[in-house]
């Protein structure tokens, strides 16, 4: 009943020059619809309400029909309508068993709804670059609404997501600070919508590796969360969820571990044993598993949470293909090529068929069919895959996207692994320029680069420049990370195997040391 309704009102509201915008919730029930329509007219936001309450497929977009002239509406929707002032909210509407209310926009909010949500479908279609300019547009528009008005904060989201997406996380960062302080003034500090925009700044300093910054803002959202909803509710799963993740980045899983069981039980709880969340929270401990190389333990959580994919999203649904990928890994890594090939090339036609060749996801299911291949020896058909994979990152996310970047290296270590030196160096100078550029000349990621490059001169004999590189990333270490992080004792010891090939084993030990007492803490 809700398609028809849809259905029929997009059909009648095709954008026309003269006409309002409409928006429009749908519940079950007249109880709900009672309940939204008091909340909505007290201030909540109708664009937020219909997100998360219309069972209508409009939800996706806050309700957002299009624009319409009134004498074209069905005629209870005229009598709903009639008189109504833009920014009223009509009386509940009962149609087909279901209760809608409808929202009039004024022209303002109707040119700034109609290009946030262009803006928004560009970035899910992963069209970055014209979703930047539509959000840029729709910004514009929620300008006029006044510095603090929560549809700015929308807008501004949006285009950090879209930066986020690109890699672009120094123009992400101000824009999710500016998010946050919009809605923090609108909403107040303590609304649950609030948690949401948290996670997202917490998330790119986790990218950042700002670990600690991360982990105030992933706690301060956990904390909005329990008081608002209780212990028990799937929402705190989330921020779990969020901090065990943190945690196993930082190589922390002693921390991760009873995070991610305290999570999973919740979303069992409260949504199910077969609900998607269930799934989702459990691929996350099985690869804390993995990484552990308790491969038993991961193989059964991967298997489970892929049967509960298949059961409730079906088998040719993307996040079934995530499913498919993990498991694969996991095969992957102990050594189960045949398993891991089929499983492979099964996530690559999902995602090819779901979401269409050119797919960054596709790049990245390339990306592991290669690796695969690669280690069999199988260099040209690793090849071929690399650099399919490397021509639908650049189409599709940009010439400078980290994923770039990550591709390039990989097809360098391929000519690496091969000798072929020459082919690989311009693809590993692309790599750390791309890296140094997305991320800034201290960040962590640009260390493993320039550790890359440098076993590329040192298995070449060219000791002086694996020296400099080295030494280049262990200062990075060494100020992003601390003087005793791990990495920093990993690079000591490259450095010092480097010494040691050129006989300076005095300075050489000295490292070694300084590598051990960071071990030893």
């Amino acid at each position: 009943m809700v398609i028809k309704l849809a259905i029929a009102l997009t059909f009648i509201l095709a954008p026309q020059i003269e006409g309002q915008g409409l928006r429009m919730i749908v519940v079950k029930t007249e109880a709900e619809a009672t309940d939204l329509r008091a909340r909505i007219q007290k201030g909540e936001s109708f664009d937020d309400l219909a997100r998360k309450n219309s069972v209508d497929a409009s939800a996706n977009a806050g309700g957002l029909l299009g624009v319409f002239v009134l004498a074209d509406l069905r005629k209870e929707f005229q009598d709903a309508l009639s008189g109504l002032r833009p920014g009223e909210i009509s009386p509940i509407v009962r149609v087909d068993g279901e209760y809608a209310l409808f929202q009039l926009l004024t022209k303002e909010e109707t040119r700034w709804q109609t290009q946030n949500e262009a803006a928004r479908q560009a970035f899910l279609q992963g069209r970055y670059v014209d979703g930047e300019q539509l959000a840029l547009a729709a910004i514009r528009e929620a300008e006029n609404f006044g510095p603090e008005d929560s549809r700015l904060g929308v807008s501004v989201n949006t285009l950090a997501s879209i930066y986020y997406a690109q890699g672009n996380y120094t123009a992400a960062e101000p824009l999710y600070k500016r998010t946050l302080t919009i809605y923090e003034k609108a909403w107040g500090a303590g609304h649950p919508d609030l948690a949401a925009h948290l996670d997202n700044l917490a998330g790119l300093y986790q990218v950042k590796e700002k670990y600690a910054a991360a982990e105030a803002l992933y706690m301060r959202a956990l904390a909005i969360r329990e008081k608002t909803f209780g212990s028990e509710h799937s929402d705190v799963a989330i921020s779990f969820d969020n901090l065990a993740e943190l945690y196993r980045a930082e190589g922390n899983s002693n921390a991760a571990e009873p995070l991610y069981k305290r999570a999973l039980a919740i979303y069992e709880k409260s949504l199910g044993a077969d609900h998607p969340n269930v799934g989702a929270s459990l691929n996350n401990l099985a690869a804390l598993y993995r990484d552990r190389e308790n491969y038993a333990e991961a193989e059964k959580l991967y298997k489970r949470a892929l049967a509960i994919g298949e059961k409730t999203l079906g088998p040719e649904h993307p996040s079934v293909g995530a499913s498919v990928n993990n498991l694969a890994g996991l095969y992957h890594d102990q050594r189960n090529y045949a398993e891991a090939e089929r499983l492979f090339k099964r996530v690559l036609s999902i995602y090819e068929k779901a979401l269409g060749p050119e797919h960054p996801n596709v790049g990245t299911s390339l990306i592991s069919l290669a690796e695969l291949y690669q280690d069999q020896d199988n260099f040209a058909a690793a090849e071929d895959l690399y650099r399919r994979a490397l021509a639908i990152y650049e189409k599709a996310l940009g010439p400078e996207h980290p994923n770039v970047s990550t591709s390039l290296v990989d097809l360098a270590l391929l000519y690496q692994n091969q000798g072929k030196y020459a082919e690989a160096e311009p693809l590993y100078k692309r790599a750390l320029t791309i890296t140094e550029k997305t991320l800034g000349p201290g960040h962590p990621n640009l260390g493993a680069g320039l550790i890359n490059f440098a076993l590329f001169y040192r298995d070449q004999g060219n000791y002086t420049e694996a020296e400099s590189l080295y030494k280049r990333a262990l200062a990075i270490y060494e100020k992003a990370l601390g003087p005793a992080h791990p990495r920093v004792a990993d690079t000591l010891n490259g450095v010092a195997a480097l010494l040691r090939k050129m006989g300076r084993n005095a300075e050489a030990e000295r490292m070694e040391i300084r590598a051990q007492s960071i071990r030893a803490k």
